[in-house]
């Protein structure tokens, strides 16, 4: 006899699939592994330091030194590649971030050391000004205008300095408009063919950022707000737009920042253009977890897993997450 459910549904019973641990494993749609993880890290200059980052807990800047000896457990864990972000010294920084086209500068320190020591994990860097201003924009400030042309000539021969040192992707995020093709053009004409570009592809003007400007040493720099070149949150039609211009100039993959807030734009940017994807889970998403997890609100893992998996439903290749080497950890004690 044929009850109500039945009839109502026509036999069609959905939770036939979730009966048990198996079923489930058996039709699970998106996976996280450890090859879809990115590592964001903080370097200081100085040696055997490890400085914790009070608004990121878990988070410290490391000294090139410690760095290196970090980034050999993340690779024994099969971590993929490392993004690196320089808090460079106060007097170093000037109003056109000069020091970002030094050849010796933190980040190509860091980079050196890197490829000299674990040279079987990815080397990420971005050549955005911010962390080398003394006003904390990403581009070179004259009078109350960040000026896009030629903030993208010095981002540019940056990006040849940076390859110079090793890096395996320029990640350019201080979104500047032409800044793709001509970092493009500079790195072919360097010799640099095989070395990658990620864009920041759609980087949003973002209340997330604030964990990560403390991190590089400029929330207290910054004069303004960074509107004028950073996208509204409210606008995903312009952020595909955005997009679609760093393909045409020759992005090899496209990044997503923030994360989580901006899955819609992660889905819309993998139709549109069938690049690799990346979402960057930004240092206030990672605070939140983690605060609400400290004060047991949330079950912090379980929360870091499902906010992971959630960009991969959404499309993405990949993430760049703080989480990277604790997810890292876990999945390889699954394994």
């Amino acid at each position: 006899m044929t009850n109500v459910v039945d009839q109502i549904t026509g036999h069609r019973r959905m939770r036939r699939n979730r009966k048990a641990d198996w079923t489930r494993r058996l039709v699970q749609e998106n996976r996280l592994t450890v090859d879809d993880l990115i590592w964001p890290v903080f370097v200081i200059p100085g040696t055997n330091i490890v400085e914790p980052i009070p608004s990121m807990p878990g988070v410290s800047r490391m000294s090139v030194d410690r760095l290196v000896e970090a980034a050999k457990e993340a690779a024994d864990l099969g971590v993929p590649a490392i993004a690196t972000f320089p808090n460079i010294e106060m007097h170093l920084r000037d109003e056109t971030g000069s020091n970002s086209l030094a050849a010796d500068n933190l980040i190509n320190e860091a980079t050196r050391a890197l490829k000299k020591h674990v040279p079987q994990i990815g080397v990420i860097t971005d050549v955005a000004l911010d962390p080398f201003t003394s006003h904390g924009h990403d581009g070179i400030l004259r009078g109350d205008e960040i000026v896009n042309d030629e903030t993208v000539e010095q981002v540019a021969k940056a990006a040849v300095v940076q390859a110079d040192a090793g890096s395996d992707i320029i990640s350019p995020s201080e979104m500047m408009d032409g800044r793709i093709g001509a970092i493009r053009q500079a790195l072919d004409a360097a010799g640099h063919q095989n070395v990658g570009i990620m864009s920041y592809a759609t980087k949003f003007a973002s209340a997330f950022y604030g964990p990560y400007r403390e991190a590089i040493g400029t929330g207290g720099l910054l004069k303004g707000d960074k509107k004028t070149y950073y996208i509204d949150p409210a606008n995903g039609t312009e952020a595909i737009r955005d997009a679609a211009l760093d393909v045409e100039e020759g992005a090899d993959m496209l990044m997503v920042k923030p994360g989580l807030p901006y899955l819609d734009i992660c889905f819309r940017m993998k139709e549109a253009f069938g690049l690799p994807v990346f979402a960057y889970q930004v240092s206030g998403e990672y605070a939140q977890i983690k605060a609400a997890a400290m004060n047991g609100w949330i079950d912090g893992d379980r929360v870091m897993m499902e906010t992971l998996l959630a960009f991969k439903r959404a499309g993405c290749d990949g993430i760049l997450t703080y989480f990277a080497v604790e997810v890292a950890r876990q999945l390889s004690k699954k394994g």
